[in-house]
């Protein structure tokens, strides 16, 4: 007789707040990173002990430390603007401390420092950089406030610059592995327009598939990486160099592709295979920095297919020649923009949280000091600084923030004490500092990983520095510090919560909005019979006048921004679904609407392809189009979010 089966166990789900915590980013060992903060902060301290300035090492390190925490990949161009604006923010704030530290009494400099939080939590508003910057400026002023240096505010705002420039020029300077196909300045810049037309082959590849929408998010990241690395900041308006303007007229070449491949996937047909070896020979040539020589012609069978063969011709003119469109279909904020997002519902929110977190943390730590609780260490820095990252949004949802940073600080200062015990000072504290350096960049996958390493860098260097051995110290400041900033993140605020994720729900509606009106009007544009265009030449037969490239342009930049909105919604919703119950209700349903928003903005793509094509819109793309846009207003109804109205879709002629 066999014996029964056995009955199976129900697969373990965790909460998604406990999943967050323990999940980890993959991916290859960034090695040029690596070397860079291996040359950072060690030789910078090794430097300034030989001369005899260690308190402006310190600084140096700190600032280096820093950087390197946003050094991460990208092109050369963009690190600058990544690098710099927070380290001269974070200068400033270490002036600002220090003068305030020396003459001000602890209310005020409570008060400053709280306000300080409120500025810097609204302008994290407004992106990553501004986000990185405000980090900073709070992290600087309450060391500068704190932490006892012989020299004047203007030495130590001078160190920290030189510290975090430092680790700037060896981000320019230094080459990439691997990366001397051509002109190396631009490494970072082909690989990320080659993972371009990569993912328009493996998005093709998905057509059909229910892999399909995972693929054409992942185009999404490419070109909104690729877009970020040939934007960067620069001293004159366009590419100067060759090598730099082709790289711009490949990506302008893409986007039609992508526009295509998307237009394909969102009809759920299976693509022949042929259709992806074109993009992907565009990818190695790009990589390579050679011609694409001939490609394989897709089939013209359909609207998307004849729209992906015409890409791919021009792009292979675009090639070989290394001309055509250089546009890179962005829009400039306007400072309507930026004080939008800054005191808008996610500026006034965050602003408020950091504030609080910010102000309260430095009035009990200076309490503390006060009280000689720390005895005859002179750090109360370091709680109101911990208290700043553990409140950043960006890091993950808050409870994944304290766990994580509360496991890593006790895992670093624990390693720190069996270093300090056995290693000589100050040369093998140096030599941990250079280390700690090296596994930043690896360890910025996981939030805790990275405590432990900074927490490790951060002892060593306030010990060379003079001060005693303070691991326990650290790691009760720190719990101090996630219980303050569990407390105020719980705590309600004036409006409505989740302001964060509605800031970023109603920029991707209004972009969405923005993008199907300009296909309409395209549409009712081409649908007036004419008997010639502007310029006298006579139209087709059935007298619809064709897409004029000033158009096509502004489409292309108005379907960037709609994906670019929605990739960041969809992220901003994900953290917020990740948080404690009590925190993840006040955004419930946001998924839905964001869904709906990507639907319409696939719809109006293919809407635009299939226009390119026929010249006009089918009965069955406006029904599909009116039955989205009914179904995005229940879903906003139902979340209360405010936009703009959805326009009126025509009746297909």
């Amino acid at each position: 007789m066999s014996r029964p089966a056995r009955p199976a166990f129900p697969a373990l789900t965790l909460p998604p707040w406990l999943a967050h915590t323990l999940r980890t980013q993959r991916g290859p060992v960034p090695w040029s990173a690596v070397t860079r903060g291996a040359l950072a902060a060690g030789p910078l301290l090794l430097a300034a002990v030989l001369v005899d300035r260690v308190s402006l090492g310190v600084v140096a390190a700190i600032a280096a430390m820093l950087a390197g925490i946003n050094d991460r990949p990208g092109s050369r161009r963009v690190s600058v603007k990544r690098l710099g604006v927070p380290a001269l923010a974070g200068a400033a704030g270490l002036f600002v401390g220090t003068y305030a530290g020396d003459h001000a009494g602890a209310v005020p400099l409570t008060l400053l420092l709280t306000g300080l939080g409120l500025f810097a939590g609204g302008i994290s508003a407004v992106g990553p950089v501004a986000s990185a910057a405000g980090t900073q400026l709070l992290v600087a002023s309450a060391i500068g406030a704190g932490m006892p240096l012989p020299e004047a505010g203007w030495q130590r705002a001078l160190a920290y610059l030189a510290g975090a420039v430092w680790l700037l020029a060896l981000r320019l300077v230094l080459p990439t592995p691997g990366s001397l196909a051509g002109d190396f300045r631009f490494d970072g810049e082909r690989d990320a327009v080659a993972a371009v037309y990569d993912a328009v082959g493996e998005l093709l590849d998905a057509a059909g598939t229910e892999r399909a929408t995972a693929r054409r998010v992942a185009l999404t990241a490419a070109l909104d990486h690729a877009q970020d690395a040939l934007a960067g900041p620069r001293l004159r308006r366009y590419a100067s160099s060759s090598t730099e303007r082709r790289l711009h007229a490949q990506y302008a070449a893409a986007l039609p592709l992508a526009e295509a491949a998307t237009a394909l996937a969102w009809a759920g047909e299976p693509v022949p295979a042929r259709a992806s070896e074109g993009p992907r020979r565009l990818a190695a040539a790009v990589r390579g920095n050679t011609h694409t020589g001939p490609l394989p012609a897709p089939s013209r069978s359909a609207p998307a297919l004849r729209a992906l063969d015409d890409a791919l011709l021009h792009a292979a003119e675009a090639f070989d020649r290394g001309k055509g469109n250089r546009d890179l279909h962005t829009r400039r904020r306007t400072p309507k923009d930026l004080v939008r997002a800054v005191f808008g519902a996610g500026g006034r929110e965050y602003g408020l949280r950091v504030a609080l977190c910010f102000g309260a943390s430095a009035a009990i730590a200076q309490a503390l000091h006060h009280a000689q609780w720390y005895g005859q260490h002179e750090h109360w820095y370091w709680l109101p600084a911990t208290a700043v990252f553990l409140v950043k949004p960006d890091l993950g949802p808050l409870v994944s923030r304290v766990l994580c940073r509360a496991a890593g600080t006790v895992l670093g200062a624990l390693l720190f004490a069996g270093f300090a015990a056995v290693l000589p000072r100050p040369e093998g504290l140096i030599a941990l500092v250079a280390l700690s350096g090296a596994l930043i960049p690896v360890a910025t996958r996981h939030f805790a990983a990275q405590t432990a390493v900074v927490t490790v860098l951060v002892l060593a260097l306030v010990m060379v520095g003079g001060e005693p051995q303070a691991s326990a110290s650290r790691i009760g400041e720190t719990l101090l510090a996630c219980a303050i900033v569990l407390v105020v993140g719980h705590l309600p605020m004036p409006g409505q919560r989740g302001g964060g994720v509605r800031a970023r729900l109603t920029a991707a509606n209004r972009a969405a909005q923005a993008y199907l009106t300009h296909v309409l009007r395209e549409s009712d544009a081409r649908a007036a019979p004419r008997d010639s265009d502007d310029t006298g030449t006579p139209l087709p037969s059935d007298g619809r006048s064709p897409a004029p490239s000033g158009d096509r342009a502004l489409r292309w930049t108005l379907r960037r921004e709609a994906y670019r909105t929605l990739a960041e919604a969809r992220t901003a919703i994900a953290l917020a679904a990740a948080e404690l119950p009590a925190l993840a209700r006040h955004t419930e349903g946001a998924d839905d609407v964001v869904a709906t928003l990507e639907q319409l903005v696939d719809t109006t793509t293919a809407c635009a392809v299939h226009l390119d094509d026929s010249g006009r819109l089918t009965s069955w793309h406006t029904a599909h189009l009116a039955e989205l846009l009914d179904e995005l207003a229940r879903e906003r109804d139902r979340v209360g979010l405010s936009g703009p109205e959805a326009p009126d879709v025509p009746l297909a002629g």
